[in-house]
């Protein structure tokens, strides 16, 4: 299946995005870990945290968590102190995807885990226990789901938990992100140079709202940026967010678009303003990467982005995946030191009719999505794949005027 898609060139619009997956997941674990009875509001209507909640409430032994690597790594942790035995399982891909960095700083605390297939990799088989803590060390490069699935559990353990990190520590604000929630929960982290310490209690149940997720609201800058002209209102979003990619605001201010915040959310202007070529480490936002790949080509604006070290473990290997899609539109990306993406303007012939392969990654989807607006159209294939973050895009993008058929493959 693929959709083809044409955009308009103009925008006058008001969205409701969704709420953030990255903020309901975390709100789960917490939920559950406070034994928490007044839920969670504006719960995240996501593949990612639909089946975080069947794992909640279905009652069995066997949990799939299909393509989501963040309820495979906070679930993996969450198992290993819950009474029972437990298999946690996923998709192909996910099976493909390392998990050994999180099982041995599990087993070193005490939990017993079995891979059940490859070593190193899901699917594992977890009989829950109590875990003493302790300290461990990691390195700051690994991803932060890794850290944030232990510190998430850090309080139940009876030594509470120390974390060393060593190294370069990246996506930071996701560290932040567990950090902060957790002392909504209660409990309160402390964090100096590269330790965190966390000492055993007991998590505070409380009422909870999770915001719109500014991940999702990158696309929309995209296509601010991309059109000829756009006035768009992004409903849900904060101004002091604890989410990392709220840094998209900024960023986009070098691409045009100005950021105006009230008290529903933002709103999206044209500006004067247009960098002659985008600089950024995306340490700390690894999942904007694709956007303004697709942005600053669209825009015809060459960029240099490092920091992408964790895109070849997501979904897919981002980095390859956004050399090859790209190449198909006849943009020439370079790559090196697995972690730095480069475009100088070079282009190539383009294929006549191209169609974006999408790698069971919902970012491919929806990034290239707006590139509609500057070429007559797009294909893009297995559109259905944006549910695993956003089910409702392409509902969105329908409602601002993009007309979307289905095509056959």
């Amino acid at each position: 299946m693929q959709y083809k898609i044409i955009a308009p060139n103009t925008f006058n619009s008001v969205v409701q995005l969704p709420a953030s997956k990255s903020i309901s997941n975390r709100a789960l674990i917490l939920n559950a870990l406070s034994h928490n009875g007044k839920g969670i509001e504006n719960l995240s209507d996501c593949d990612d945290t639909n089946v975080m909640v069947e794992a909640f409430t279905s009652g069995s032994s066997l949990i799939d968590v299909k393509a989501a690597g963040t309820s495979m790594r906070f679930l993996t942790a969450l198992l290993s102190i819950s009474p029972g035995e437990w298999i946690i399982t996923g998709t192909e891909r996910m099976q493909e995807r390392p998990i050994h960095i999180l099982v041995d700083a599990l087993i070193s605390l005490g939990a017993r885990i079995k891979y059940l297939g490859k070593i190193g990799y899901p699917p594992l088989k977890i009989k829950g226990t109590a875990l003493d803590g302790g300290e461990i060390y990691l390195s700051g490069d690994v991803s932060s789901q890794f850290i944030s699935a232990l510190l998430m559990i850090a309080p139940t353990m009876s030594k509470g938990l120390t974390i060393h990190l060593e190294g370069e520590i990246i996506s930071t604000p996701y560290i932040k992100l567990t950090l902060g929630m957790m002392a909504q929960f209660g409990v309160k982290a402390h964090w100096s140079n590269r330790t965190i310490k966390i000492h055993a209690e007991d998590y505070r149940p409380v009422k909870y709202v999770v915001e719109s997720d500014w991940s999702a609201a990158s696309y929309w800058y995209s296509m601010a940026a991309i059109a000829d002209s756009a006035h768009i209102e992004l409903k849900g979003l904060f101004k002091n967010s604890m989410q990392g990619d709220s840094k998209v605001a900024e960023l986009f201010n070098d691409l045009g678009i100005a950021t105006e915040y009230t008290n529903n959310g933002v709103i999206l202007t044209k500006s004067n303003r247009k960098t002659k070529k985008l600089f950024h480490n995306f340490v700390n936002e690894p999942d904007l990467a694709q956007t303004f790949v697709v942005t600053c080509c669209m825009m015809n604006i060459p960029f240099l982005f490092t920091g992408l070290q964790t895109l070849k473990i997501k979904e897919t290997d981002r980095i390859e995946a956004l050399k090859s899609e790209m190449k198909k539109l006849g943009y020439l990306i370079n790559d090196r030191e697995n972690s730095i993406l480069e475009w100088n303007g070079e282009r190539c012939e383009p294929e006549k009719e191209p169609v974006i392969k999408t790698y069971e990654d919902h970012r491919m989807a929806m990034a290239f999505a707006p590139a509609a607006i500057k070429l007559d159209y797009i294909n893009i294939a297995e559109p259905k794949v944006v549910t695993k973050s956003y089910p409702r895009y392409w509902d969105d993008l329908k409602s601002v005027g993009f007309s979307i058929s289905e095509q056959k493959l």
